[in-house]
């Protein structure tokens, strides 16, 4: 298409929690296409039945984070600074691990073009153009993810499952993903540093021993964590949860879901 066409111009604690955690199946290759095309605007098929799926899943993958008893050892305001960070991150791992999947459809929503075009019929000055929202802001109002917001889930959905990611891999990963050192305002940051070096450690290892033919297959596993780091959270959040329980403060929800008795 054109626009292809001028695109071209530390514990032992955490260890054995970690251990104590099933397996999934090959999926397809997402499809590269034209890049305007993955500005469209998608929606789920069924929001209902996924939401519901995706709001369990966050509900055990929390359940999961307070049953490890080197992260109750932090402060809460460590824990809630870790589980903000990384919560969508988690609940992707959750959802490929529960193998939920994601149908889509294209939004009835007109284009950019279709308004200027359908106001210039009606004698009308074309619509303004939405500002684009500040990096890490992500989504405001009613804004639908787009056709690459959705392929780059779909895409980590597949790498997994076409991984056969044991349960006890899945723990392990999350446990990286988990604590992460590296943010800032954290306290306890070698504490936290040496608690996702374990988790590292307990994953190669596991992979050493049961899959001693597959000498790359630990590499595998963290490409599968650095797809995550390009999936915004706020799409995470416009797509699981604003079509059942509307505008939501995620900060706020992970709060009272972290404090209560999950």
């Amino acid at each position: 298409c054109r626009c292809c066409a001028e695109g071209r111009r530390h514990s032992s604690i955490l260890y054995s929690i970690l251990r104590s955690q099933e397996r999934e199946a090959p999926a397809g290759q997402v499809p590269r296409g034209c890049p305007c095309g993955s500005r469209r605007r998608v929606a789920l098929r069924s929001p209902q039945m996924v939401c519901k799926a995706a709001s369990a899943v966050l509900v055990k993958t929390l359940r999961f984070v307070q049953n490890v008893p080197c992260f109750q050892e932090l402060p809460l305001e460590e824990q809630l600074l870790l589980v903000r960070s990384c919560w969508a991150s988690l609940l992707l791992l959750g959802l490929a691990q529960d193998r939920v999947h994601l149908e889509t459809v294209e939004s009835a929503e007109p284009s950019m073009l279709q308004r200027i075009l359908t106001a210039r019929r009606q004698g009308e000055q074309p619509p303004p153009r939405a500002p684009a929202p500040a990096p890490g802001r992500g989504h405001h109002g009613p804004h639908l993810p787009s056709a690459g917001e959705i392929q780059a889930i779909k895409g980590f959905l597949a790498k997994c499952w076409s991984l056969d990611i044991s349960t006890k891999e899945y723990a392990y990963l999350k446990g990286t993903v988990l604590f992460n050192p590296d943010l800032p305002g954290l306290q306890c940051t070698q504490y936290i540093e040496g608690l996702q070096r374990e988790a590292q450690q307990a994953l190669n290892e596991h992979v050493r021993l049961i899959h001693r033919g597959d000498e790359a297959r630990f590499a595998k596993l963290n490409v599968v964590l650095s797809l995550l780091r390009s999936i915004n959270a706020n799409v995470i959040a416009e797509l699981f949860f604003r079509p059942i329980i509307g505008e939501v403060n995620m900060d706020d929800m992970l709060l009272e879901m972290l404090c209560a008795k999950l």
